[in-house]
């Protein structure tokens, strides 16, 4: 769906830029994609799914551990 119309940008968009890109902020939301820079009817709709976003993207590192967890003693 469409969060942002005037410069066209997507949930699909602020997804992936929070999980490849490491975006975490509306401020750096608006630097790199101009999200709710014009008209701003968007503002609370793309905080909302910045905020879905980055909660995944947390979870998912506390998932990951960078450790092994299994520990073999033979």
């Amino acid at each position: 769906m469409y969060v942002c119309l005037c410069k066209g940008v997507t949930d699909k968009t602020i997804r992936r830029a929070v999980h490849e890109e490491g975006i975490s902020t509306m401020r750096e939301l608006r630097q790199e994609y101009g999200v709710a820079s014009q008209c701003g009817c968007c503002k609370s709709c793309a905080k909302e799914v910045l905020s879905d976003a980055v909660k995944e993207r947390n979870k998912r590192f506390l998932e990951e551990t960078l450790l092994p967890t299994d520990v073999c003693y033979t």
